[in-house]
């Protein structure tokens, strides 16, 4: 595992993003009829995967938006997902930690989201530990929040079926660079994958992708959560152990204390936590071999940076030799 004293910087989640300046001129025109007002300045922002525009625009009238625009062309799979982030942020209650959504445009290609723009920076990476309980305790208050979910949907043990598979896709053709551990104990790992779905269900709406990327911290110290493209339903310790996912590479403190260390954590079943750790673990460990996607060509060396010290999560939670 990575820790806080390591000299060696973590692979950031960036990808390599169009400028709002290179959008389309029939898009950018779009984008200032449904904001109305035109643009005057456009801060193009890093982080994050999607291969779009996300830029925090000034307008002519004072007022400022946060757009974010892709087409079919940056990657054949993000207009989707920003369909699903426009229906995502639609449903959310007003209590949720999230900005606001002012307004979309889609074109068949192109789709660009309008949003709330808020005045906010990041966690510190590696994690600080005060920030790092400032997220833990947002985490709570949103389970809370978002607790019943709205209805309309997936649940996570559907939406993330497929993608939490990777024990199960490397035992039906092991390839030659896994670890000893991992290839005397594949069989094991993909049983304990498979089960993950057994304990998830639950009625609470989940963001699925917390990593410090998708955080804010605003000027009062509210917490604010961002890309909300994966939302499903289910148990409120899977966003908890997901987020606790990603810090394992960016922080030298302990996942399980800080799992035991928030009212979520203490509810989570340690058969789903075991599960899902492990199917995590798996699925960094498959796709990180996998050729980039089209517009994405940082992606595999971050998940890379994340299959060791996650991996290394679940050997000390199942204890096997």
């Amino acid at each position: 595992m990575k820790r806080m004293s390591d000299t060696s910087s973590p692979q950031p989640a960036t990808g390599v993003r169009l400028s709002f300046a290179d959008l389309p001129a029939g898009v950018r025109k779009e984008i200032e009829t449904r904001a109305g007002a035109g643009v005057v300045e456009a801060a193009d922002q890093a982080g994050g995967f999607s291969p779009g525009v996300a830029a925090r625009l000034v307008l002519a009238d004072g007022s400022r938006i946060f757009v974010k625009a892709v087409g079919k062309a940056q990657n054949p799979d993000s207009p989707g997902m920003y369909r699903a982030e426009a229906q995502a942020l639609g449903a959310l209650p007003a209590s949720a930690p999230a900005p606001r959504l002012l307004w979309t445009y889609d074109d068949g290609d192109w789709v660009a989201l309008g949003v709330e723009d808020i005045e906010g920076r990041q966690p510190g990476v590696p994690w600080r530990r005060a920030e790092l309980d400032r997220v833990l305790d947002g985490l709570d208050e949103m389970a809370a929040a978002l607790t019943p979910a709205p209805s309309g949907f997936p649940e996570v043990r559907k939406s993330l079926a497929g993608t939490l598979s990777g024990w199960r896709t490397l035992a039906a053709d092991p390839p030659p660079d896994l670890d000893d551990w991992t290839r005397r104990n594949l069989g094991r790992l993909a049983e304990l994958e498979a089960r993950w779905p057994e304990e998830a269900g639950g009625d609470t709406l989940l963001h699925i992708d917390l990593r410090a990327d998708n955080v804010l911290f605003d000027g009062e110290g509210r917490m604010w959560v961002i890309d909300w493209a994966h939302a499903a339903t289910g148990a409120a310790w899977v966003d908890l152990v997901l987020f606790l996912v990603s810090v394992t590479r960016d922080s030298d403190a302990d996942p399980d204390e800080l799992l035991l260390s928030c009212e979520t954590g203490r509810t989570a079943p340690r058969a789903g936590v075991d599960a899902l750790v492990c199917a995590f673990a798996g699925f960094m460990t498959e796709a990180c071999r996998r050729p980039a996607p089209p517009g994405l060509p940082t992606l595999r060396a971050f998940q890379r940076s994340y299959a060791e010290p996650n991996l290394e999560w679940a050997r000390r939670r199942t204890g096997w030799r």
